[in-house]
């Protein structure tokens, strides 16, 4: 944990733990986290993955890049420094969720593997997944739904991911979905899979 700047602050523990809340529920929390490039689908995948898990009358919450940007993070650019504190900031959010018994789902680029590693380390092990939306770049430009890509290629966009900016590959995540050419309902599926073996929810009878 950082260390706070202020020296006069006292951790309160919550007066419903996450255990409770997970029993409540019955199922675990678990932070779910997508990364990959823009346009590989991330924000898709992670809307129907939390369509699914509603439908099973389970408690999620998709936290999405650009709607993170409307607010919490609205004060931050795209230069690296900014797309540090970025994922710090959700980390800490996904973090709050997870205690609160919720499957947290996160749709961010998040391009740096370190990045991504500080946000698993908040967390005990076993509840951070790393789902890397595989897409090839030549794929994600070709579909390029936002006209970002043309936008950065022209010059418009500058520390653009994938263009001006590297973006790093997991090199161990919990899941790799092709995204790039995997149907949507068979992404959602191996996804839900995943969960389901790593015991986050329980499998649905045959």
């Amino acid at each position: 944990m950082t260390t706070p700047t202020a020296s006069n602050l006292v951790w309160h523990e919550a007066s419903v733990d996450r255990a409770a809340r997970e029993k409540r529920r019955g199922h675990r929390s678990a932070i779910v986290w997508f990364t990959g490039l823009s346009g590989s689908g991330k924000s898709t995948l992670a809307n129907a993955v939390n369509a699914a898990l509603f439908e099973r009358g389970l408690v999620s919450y998709v936290l999405d890049g650009d709607n993170i940007r409307h607010g919490l993070c609205r004060d931050l650019g795209f230069s690296d420094a900014a797309r540090e504190e970025n994922i710090r900031r959700i980390g800490e959010v996904a973090k709050l969720f997870l205690d609160a018994g919720t499957i947290v789902i996160t749709a961010f680029v998040s391009p740096f593997r370190a990045d991504r590693e500080r946000a698993r380390a908040l967390v005990t092990e076993g509840d951070f997944y790393e789902v890397h939306c595989a897409a090839t770049l030549a794929a994600c430009e070709a579909r390029d739904p936002k006209g970002l890509y043309a936008k950065a290629r022209a010059g418009a966009i500058p520390h653009f991911t994938g263009i001006s900016s590297p973006y790093e590959e997991p090199l161990i995540p919990e899941l790799r979905v092709e995204t790039g050419g995997q149907a949507l309902a068979e992404s959602v599926e191996t996804v839900l899979r995943m969960l389901e073996e790593r015991g986050v929810i329980s499998a649905i009878p045959s």
